[in-house]
């Protein structure tokens, strides 16, 4: 297997090999053909392309030595006043010579800059426009100030589509060789939850333990099987409130899995298909869920909230005949 990330080995070059965000794609292609591009923001999820299309954007107007002509930021690492005063108004007043008559400032997770570095940076945005666009990406939009919001042109990324992130991981599995169960990508979809960065990274670390199947991608994401926490969701509801705890310990030492991360597997497979349950009772299940997340979240302990979680479950198959 590649020592390289396959997030980066794979990530798409130019705005052709992009999928899912085609409006997006379409009005930057626009832009590159005219050779001109305003001040952009980009906001949305994370692992959805944000970074990736600035590059691939980048790559289209530049060619393939574009990141002479691109300085990239992590604005979560260097997001003090000092960088913008200093690193990129160095960058933005100098000009270039060529078909391209700008340069471009990435400034990736902007989100997590301070008031004071963004008010300096809208300062710049106003001062070097005619030498250096910027492009900004951000997964809260609304932490970006107003007045940078509206010198950009915003584009709102969404999830990825099951298709496009399940042919993907599939690709790459043939291209690394890799064994690998349809079941299995379809599993990494639904815990990725469309961060395509993410799924590739589980691919990659089940990868390593040989052929990709069900039970290993959730081996290496540090989750319970979804059959065994439905067991312990049945068992409790059919009273046997003994066996349901019996079968919640063994979840717990066997995965290694914080009271959290129980309690937030319960509330997915509640609302899952598999689940034969009235709707009333799901309803309640959920609240119950709630109440004992926010406990759990506020430093209770997660045997004894979970135990009463259970106790609760066993008290309503009592109540309604589950």
């Amino acid at each position: 297997m590649s020592e390289l990330l396959w997030a980066e080995k794979y990530r798409p070059e130019t705005l052709d090999e992009v999928v899912n965000q085609k409006e997006i794609v379409e009005r930057l292609k626009r832009f590159v053909a005219e050779k001109n591009i305003p001040h952009m923001l980009f906001a949305g999820p994370p692992g959805t392309g944000k970074t990736t299309i600035a590059h691939a954007l980048a790559h289209d107007l530049y060619g393939k030595n574009y990141r002479q002509y691109m300085l990239e930021l992590n604005a979560s690492d260097e997001r003090k006043i000092e960088v913008i005063r200093t690193k990129v108004k160095e960058f933005a007043r100098s000009r270039v010579v060529g078909e391209v008559p700008f340069k471009i400032v990435l400034l990736d997770e902007a989100d997590n800059m301070t008031s004071d570095a963004q008010q300096a940076l809208r300062r710049l945005m106003e001062l070097y426009s005619g030498s250096t666009r910027f492009i900004l990406t951000a997964n809260y939009p609304s932490k970006i100030i107003e007045p940078i919001q509206s010198r950009c042109a915003v584009f709102r990324f969404t999830s990825l589509k099951r298709e496009d992130v399940v042919g993907r991981l599939s690709y790459i599995c043939s291209q690394e060789k890799v064994a690998c169960d349809e079941k299995a990508l379809n599993v990494i979809y639904e815990i990725s939850e469309g961060d395509m960065r993410r799924a590739i990274n589980i691919l990659q670390s089940a990868a390593a333990l040989g052929e990709v199947n069900e039970d290993v991608v959730y081996k290496v994401v540090g989750l319970a099987h979804p059959k065994e926490v439905r067991e312990m969701i049945q068992l409790a509801l059919s009273g046997n409130f003994i066996e349901a705890r019996k079968k919640l310990r063994d979840l717990m030492i066997n995965y290694g899995l914080s009271g959290v991360d129980v309690i937030k597997q319960v509330h997915r497979e509640i609302f899952n298909h598999e689940v034969k349950l009235p709707d009333e009772v799901k309803v309640m299940i959920a609240d119950y869920a709630g109440e004992i997340q926010f406990r759990l979240v506020e430093g209770a302990d997660d045997e004894i909230q979970l135990n009463a979680f259970l106790a609760r479950l066993s008290l309503l198959g009592r109540k309604v005949k589950v």
